[in-house]
């Protein structure tokens, strides 16, 4: 049987002047996140917008695939940290791209086998899975022995 998740949006007026709020019904996790044009093609100032909640999603649903990979190799990761940067083109209205980066805790691993093991999880993630074939996708990964920190 299929998990369901649930969020609400409601907005109002028009594009460029209107605003809106959205919501994670399922989870209750965040509530009443604004959102605006302005967010969305310029500046956040404090709103959000369907593309940074995208990058979130993205962000997450690698983690959890490139930490069931690399578990499989038997390397289970003490840490990962990602970041996604997803790309949108206001004027085209497309979601242009998804930008992983990772780094990783994962000692005795050999970074070309983490990078591979990146490479598989950006693939299969189910986010990514939905996104190919209309977004560029794109995985830059490090791994060391230290604490895992924001790529450089």
């Amino acid at each position: 049987m299929a998990a369901v998740r649930e969020a609400t949006a409601i907005w109002q007026g028009d594009l460029k002047s209107g605003s809106g709020r959205t919501s994670a019904e399922s989870s209750q996790a965040f509530r009443d996140l604004e959102l605006s044009w302005r967010a969305r093609a310029e500046r956040p100032d404090g709103r959000t917008s369907p593309e940074e909640l995208l990058a979130a999603a993205h962000a997450g649903c690698f983690s959890m695939a490139l930490s069931a990979q690399l578990a499989q190799l038997g390397h289970a990761p003490e840490s990962l940290f990602v970041r996604c940067r997803v790309s949108f083109d206001p004027v085209a209205l497309k979601v242009e791209s998804s930008r992983l980066e990772v780094s990783g805790r994962v000692p005795g691993l050999e970074p070309t086998t983490f990078a591979e093991a990146a490479e598989t999880a950006k693939e299969n993630c189910p986010i990514s899975r939905a996104l190919r074939g209309n977004v560029t996708l794109e995985v830059r990964a490090t791994v060391s022995d230290a604490e895992a920190q924001p790529p450089a």
